[in-house]
């Protein structure tokens, strides 16, 4: 089975050690200028100088496995390109690449992707086993040093990916990875800790997780698995390749924003919960494999480290130094300007409300799962502090929860306070979204907010489609052709709607100009309104003020609290869109449960100073349905005595 290395058993080397795994191919091809729609499996065979190159520069950067360039070349995966055939010479290059370019002292493991990825529908045993059995037995005829199963999402198939390689080698060490939207449950339904205990009575060496997440997902995963499993006795080593973050749009470009120094501090996190083996996954490049290698350099793994608490844990590392920035400059504004709609209760719409005094627009999450009890208490809290909207996401980062449109009219209903509902273009094709917004207005909703929606990829059904038949630019344009009482086919409806219809606006963007430019684009489509991504920073109101001082039409400006340091840190490096000051970041180091959402609130009310000074719409974020914090921001900004600065009569008009 090839070369014999001079190094000890991977196995014998994980239980005295944490090793740096390497980090994207295929991302990073993306990066280097190679197309989408194309095998790099078959690089392997067609540009075999620029594979060898990236595993060269991965283990240069310290990683000590390198995996091959194989995950996608089973023979069903490369029968989509017409590489069926090749499938046994794309494996063996595979293999001589990886170790041409790695040194004899790094573990070079065949990779192994799921055939069904993350699609419901199974792939089928049969199908699992005699592509799985067919790659596995290349891949070790030609030398690798074991065998890693990775971006599983279904146990099932994990199962007999599993059984297909100890068929061929019951000695071989084998890795078994899920993807992880950072819940504790296989998409099939099984929790990870009985996943785990299933895999090692099967022959699994390592468990882990890699893909779909960045650190902040994975490490929930652990922490789940790692609960349940309640010793470290009953968990097999561990191994974690997280993305850098979730993927945003960049120059017209998927990106991930995920800095090496993030992935270097939670590269300790995860060792100190008892990781083996951390490498990256999407979005990574031999930078952060460089800073995550240098990170666990000297790193001595702890014999509790696996069954270690999640407390524990979280305090194993103490985050570097970080330069303090003045966050208290003082900032004054303009004032909103009047648009079309109508509304029941109080002034007709948002619109008229706004114009005239401060408002506060609350943002409350849909119920992930089918209870809704905490959720109502939450909106009724919102409402007796003051708030003068409800606005509910649609599936925000593509995680399935209960309809807005249901919980919408509830709120109305119930408590009578306003609904003002986000819509995707994800999720609906031109005749759901149509007929949703038709719903929506026989409902008397008619505060919308059009977004683009993040990609289904991202989310917790990663195999579900993304629909997009629209962008945000059409949707605003086409709900607002339903208040002309014409249907988006062009025909003639027998009513007009009333719609008041939002934009959205990221103001944390590089070139704030070219945002400004898309936010006037999107009022001449016939946005009413704009809404923010949360802002962190006084200096960015005050950016956004000026940049925006000529757009007629009210701005929602986004404050999120944050609930812990480790929130911070996943918000800033994660999560697209949001960039949090490193004097924010410093005061919320190490805060957690009650003393974090005090820091956060605090924080928040220095922010809501400024904006109110300039703004009167104020949109408040509430974090994992803590609405007690949003509840008491919302009385803050109503009971402020902060002067808004009020524009001459022509700014308004």
């Amino acid at each position: 089975m090839g070369e014999k290395r001079l190094k000890p058993d991977l196995r014998k080397a994980l239980a005295e050690q944490v090793l740096t795994g390497d980090g994207a191919m295929g991302t990073y091809l993306y990066q280097l200028g190679f197309p989408v729609g194309v095998s790099y499996e078959e690089f392997n065979l067609e540009k075999p100088d620029v594979i060898a190159d990236i595993h060269r520069r991965y283990y240069e950067a310290g990683a000590r496995v390198i995996e091959t360039n194989t995950y996608s070349a089973s023979r069903d995966k490369l029968s989509k390109f017409g590489l069926e055939q090749d499938a046994a010479a794309i494996n063996r290059a595979g293999v001589a690449l990886a170790r041409q370019a790695a040194g004899a002292d790094a573990y070079v493991l065949g990779a192994i992707g799921a055939l069904s990825g993350g699609r419901k529908r199974p792939a089928g045993r049969e199908r699992v086993l005699s592509n799985v059995r067919e790659q596995a037995e290349i891949l070790l005829e030609a030398g690798a040093d074991g065998i890693i199963l990775e971006t599983f999402y279904m146990l099932e198939e994990l199962e007999a990916a599993l059984q297909a390689v100890r068929a061929i080698s019951t000695d071989v060490p084998v890795i078994c990875q899920f993807a992880t939207d950072g819940g504790g449950l296989t998409l099939d339904g099984v929790a990870y800790a009985q996943a785990a205990a299933r895999l090692k009575d099967a022959g699994a060496d390592v468990f882990g997780f890699n893909c779909h997440s960045g650190p902040g997902g994975i490490m929930r995963a652990l922490d789940r698995l790692q609960e349940e499993a309640g010793t470290k006795e009953n968990v097999l080593p561990l191994s974690v390749y997280p993305n850098a973050g979730l993927p945003g749009i960049v120059d017209g470009r998927y990106a991930y924003l995920a800095t090496p120094e993030y992935l270097a501090q939670t590269a300790l996190r995860f060792a100190a919960a008892g990781a083996r083996i951390v490498g990256g996954c999407c979005g990574t490049t031999p930078e952060h494999i460089a800073a995550m290698a240098a990170a666990l350099r000297d790193y001595v793994p702890e014999a509790s480290a696996p069954g270690a608490s999640p407390s524990a844990r979280a305090s194993a590392m103490t985050p570097p130094a970080i330069v303090v920035a003045d966050r208290n400059n003082h900032l004054a504004v303009t004032a909103p300007a009047e648009a079309a709609g109508g509304a029941s209760g109080g002034e007709s719409t948002i619109l008229d409300q706004v114009r005239k005094r401060r408002t506060v627009v609350v943002e409350l999450d849909s119920p992930r799962d089918l209870a809704t009890a905490k959720f109502m208490s939450g909106a009724a809290a919102l409402k007796e502090a003051g708030a003068d909207a409800v606005t509910m996401a649609d599936n925000s980062l593509a995680q399935t929860r209960m309809s807005n449109l249901s919980m919408g009219y509830l709120v109305k209903d119930r408590l009578g306070i306003r609904p003002l509902l986000h819509v995707a273009c994800r999720d609906r094709n031109l005749i759901g979204t149509q007929s949703h917004l038709m719903g929506l207005h026989a409902l008397g909703i008619n505060h919308v907010l059009a977004i683009t929606g993040d990609p289904a990829g991202v989310g917790d059904l990663p195999g579900s489609s993304s629909v997009f038949d629209l962008n945000s630019l059409e949707l605003i344009r086409m709900t607002k052709q339903l208040n002309e009482g014409i249907a988006f086919s062009g025909k003639p409806l027998k009513q007009k709607a009333n719609f008041v219809v939002g934009a959205a606006f990221d103001p944390n963007v590089r070139h704030l100009d070219k945002a400004v430019k898309r936010m006037e684009k999107k009022l001449a489509a016939g946005a009413d309104y704009f809404m923010t991504q949360p802002v962190y920073d006084a200096a960015a109101v005050e950016q956004l003020y000026q940049a925006t001082r000529h757009i007629p039409v009210p701005i929602f400006v986004g404050v999120m609290p944050l609930i812990s340091g480790r929130n911070a840190e996943y918000l800033h490096n994660e999560v697209p869109g949001i960039r949090i000051p490193d004097s924010i970041r410093k005061a919320m180091s190490g805060l957690e449960g009650e003393a974090g959402r005090s820091m956060g609130v605090q924080i928040a009310k220095e922010l809501l100073d400024a904006i109110i000074s300039r703004f009167h719409g104020i949109y408040l974020m509430t974090p994992m349905l803590f609405f007690p914090m949003t509840a008491e921001l919302t009385r803050y900004v109503k009971e402020s005595r902060i002067a808004t600065c009020t524009l001459p009569k022509n700014e308004l008009e």
